[in-house]
């Protein structure tokens, strides 16, 4: 969907953010979504951790850091 949007259309969706949401709010709006992306993948990092080690794993992981 995504593929295909170019150097182009990037411009072009940033001059629209720019006038919709003036440059004081730009700043704003890419640290909260920095932070959204961040929070996201550790989320499926733990996930991820979860599947690849199994329950048994995580046990034994949390008995040693008690």
């Amino acid at each position: 969907m995504f593929n295909n949007i170019g150097v182009s259309g990037l411009i072009i969706i940033l001059l629209i953010a720019l006038i919709v949401f003036g440059p004081s709010k730009l700043p704003m709006l890419g640290r909260a979504f920095g932070d959204t992306l961040r929070e996201f993948r550790s989320s499926t990092r733990g996930i991820v951790e979860e599947d690849t080690h199994g329950p048994a794993e995580l046990e034994q992981k949390d008995q040693k850091l008690l």
